[in-house]
């Protein structure tokens, strides 16, 4: 059975023990603020403007100037050159956000373009904005009940849009937070899941689903406006979870899978181009359709003709993104699912991994530049940040690393495993992790849940 499949089950078992047993509020950290009231619907919430970046790299953003998304753009290079990270930070507010044991990368914040909200998902199924100082401005609950959301919204205009565990596609006024439609999963031929996060361009959305039998996915086109599905490719084997990545540049699409594989299309005709396999030498899956062992579970990162991607083989790759070969690879020291970060400016790539350890790269050569132990599994995104590196860790950390020598620069200790990106946002960070458990992987005892995942948000420490 395929390893997510597996996760999966498991994440329905503890999702009903949890709904029987209830969910407590626990005691805060030391200097953290508890948010958590539901907003009230007869009040308008305006949160305060925030004042924007003088100069944005061209790397860094979206090309459309109202469009927000996950890794801060197409490319999903995770790079924020206009973020200036605080020497030292303390917990600004946190809020309950995630209560589910599902293994799987928590969602992460993202923010509106003007970076006054800050849209964050929960494992079940609640979507929530927030202003910079805490104030939550709405609070919708949705159909995504037994995993909810581990995929980020991408925010265009005055709409969010983020896909569920449910396999449903949900569009959100960012205004109230009211659901301005909802396409099912039998609208997408029966999907089991989307936990990628949309990618939009020019009038369309672009998103990865999985299905369950066979284990399989599919790359979509959908309409913003009514959510009308508008185009399919099922060639996708293994269940994919990543987000699909555009490189306008070349004119390209493209997504990994846990069969190994990153596939690619040409963008905007859609055409398929090539597919990449990775090392897989596990057991034989679907018929022999694919084998495990090679895994893709993080996003593409596209800059200058190549895409940096990491796999359950223990290797970050560089891929050629014109004919899908590899440039170079480097073993990681264990299973490789995080998305890397890319400053194109200086040409590094910033990678971690199961060994937990931090690398930044040449992008060109590969060659190491630095190397640095942060205590546990690196999971989900890295974020480049203006001097400083935001990595969290299974280690319950946040940590600030030195982007040119390593060397850490401050760490945060929280309830649980982070497991999402840190998001930069005019001097304060952005991220969630997931709940704690005890007993989670020790079948012959009761999964009890601890603490709830929590979303935080740090400032300069006063």
């Amino acid at each position: 059975m395929d390893p997510s499949s597996d996760q999966r089950a498991d994440g329905h078992t503890r999702r009903r023990l949890l709904q029987a047993a209830g969910v407590a509020a626990m005691a805060g950290l030391a200097g953290c603020a508890e948010f958590g009231g539901e907003p009230n619907p007869e009040a308008e919430i305006d949160c305060e403007p925030v004042e924007p970046a003088a100069d944005v790299s061209e790397y860094a953003t979206h090309p459309d100037d109202d469009v927000s998304m996950f890794g801060r753009g197409l490319r999903r290079l995770n790079y924020y050159p206009d973020e200036s990270i605080p020497e030292s930070v303390e917990v600004n507010w946190a809020t309950q956000k995630n209560f589910v044991g599902h293994t799987a990368a928590k969602s992460s914040p993202v923010p509106t373009r003007e970076g006054d909200t800050i849209v964050i998902a929960g494992d079940s199924g609640r979507v929530e904005a927030y202003c910079p100082d805490g104030q939550k401005k709405w609070s919708t609950q949705t159909s995504a009940t037994e995993l909810g959301f581990h995929g980020s919204p991408a925010i265009v205009d005055d709409t969010a849009y983020i896909g569920g565990y449910d396999g449903d596609l949900y569009a959100l006024d960012m205004d109230s937070g009211e659901i301005v439609w909802h396409t099912t999963s039998r609208e997408f031929e029966g999907t089991l899941a989307i936990g990628s996060s949309p990618a939009y361009y020019e009038g369309s959305l672009y998103l990865i689903a999985e299905y369950g039998t066979p284990s399989t996915g599919a790359l979509w086109e959908v309409d913003p406006e009514t959510g009308e599905p508008l185009w399919s490719d099922r060639r996708i084997w293994g269940q994919p979870h990543p987000s699909p990545t555009i490189d306008l540049d070349l004119g390209l699409i493209m997504a990994g899978s846990n069969d190994g594989v990153v596939y690619c299309w040409d963008f905007p005709s859609l055409d398929f181009r090539w597919e990449f396999q990775a090392e897989a030498d596990g057991k034989e899956k679907e018929g022999g359709a694919f084998r495990s062992g090679a895994e893709i579970k993080g996003t593409v990162a596209a800059h200058d003709g190549r895409g940096y991607v990491g796999s359950w083989d223990d290797n970050l790759y560089c891929l050629d993104l014109e004919d899908g070969t590899e440039e170079w690879s480097v073993d990681t020291g264990g299973s490789n699912m995080s998305n890397p970060a890319v400053d194109p400016d200086e040409d590094i790539v910033y990678t971690g991994s199961d060994s937990g350890i931090v690398r930044a790269l040449d992008t060109v050569s590969g060659d190491q530049l630095w190397r640095t132990d942060v205590n546990g599994r690196v999971v989900g995104a890295l974020s480049a940040t203006a001097g400083k590196l935001l990595v969290g860790s299974y280690d319950s950390h946040v940590y600030a690393l030195d982007r040119e020598t390593g060397e850490r620069c401050w760490r945060v200790p929280n309830r649980g495993r982070v497991t999402s990106a840190p998001v930069p946002v005019d001097g304060r960070v952005y991220y969630a992790e997931r709940a704690v458990f005890s007993n989670y992987y020790d079948d012959d005892a009761e999964t009890v849940l601890e603490e709830p995942g929590h979303a935080y948000c740090l400032r300069e420490a006063q």
